[in-house]
């Protein structure tokens, strides 16, 4: 399903559930047109993946602890990736947002930009009055010393590809397999566990309102 907002010419795209590999090569597609062509539209993709870990340029099979065998045994790919950053893991119950966006014909620098796509996500869990921060450690937003956002990007001549997460309802176990992002002493979070946190669990979450949220977030940022 494709939704425009001719204003901006931002095409969203939900790609629903699709295999890492499978989702990067759309994305890659959408990057080539533009290197091509500046004045394709900016396209930005909404998906789940199954489980998979992913490697950033600064590595990340150091951070996991849990032997390829085991992974294999689980059906769970590791995938190494040109964005920045280190290890992340992905899963159905966790929204990923690919953003392929032309930043200098939106005179928007990389650190502006990830401030923005942060911002989106800030927003969308305070409708669900989760208070969540950035932090001076990594990129994304967090509650309290855990991290419920990540944020790697690939920048290839002022265009953004790879994205940003946010975990939802998913199975949390297999992040304590991993320092998420390289780091130390953090775990992760998700959503429906901060909203258990505050006894909030009346409150109904769904992906289908999530990704609305996300997209209307996203479009008031980058109009």
């Amino acid at each position: 399903m494709s939704e425009r907002l001719n204003r901006d010419r931002i095409i969203f795209k939900d790609l629903g559930l699709l295999e890492y590999n499978l989702a990067l090569d759309i994305q890659l597609s959408a990057l080539e047109s533009k290197l091509h062509d500046p004045d394709t539209a900016d396209h930005i993709f909404l998906v789940e993946h199954p489980p998979v870990f992913t490697l950033g340029k600064n590595g990340g099979l150091e951070n996991l602890a849990i032997s390829q065998e085991d992974l294999q045994s689980k059906n769970i790919q590791v995938v190494q990736t040109k964005r920045g950053g280190n290890i992340t893991y992905h899963c159905p119950g966790q929204i990923v947002v690919y953003p392929v966006i032309n930043l200098e014909k939106r005179k928007m620098g990389v650190k502006e930009f990830v401030y923005h796509l942060e911002e989106a996500l800030i927003q969308t869990v305070m409708h669900f009055d989760i208070q969540a921060v950035r932090n001076s450690l990594n990129h994304g937003i967090w509650v309290d010393n855990c991290k419920l956002g990540s944020i790697g990007l690939g920048i290839k001549k002022n265009i953004s590809f790879h994205g940003m997460a946010l975990n939802i309802n998913p199975d949390m176990e297999p992040f304590s397999w991993m320092n998420p992002c390289g780091l130390n002493g953090i775990s992760m979070t998700c959503l429906k566990k901060e909203l258990e946190k505050t006894r909030r669990t009346h409150l109904t979450i769904s992906m289908p309102q999530i990704k609305d949220l996300l997209k209307k977030q996203l479009g008031l940022i980058l109009s």
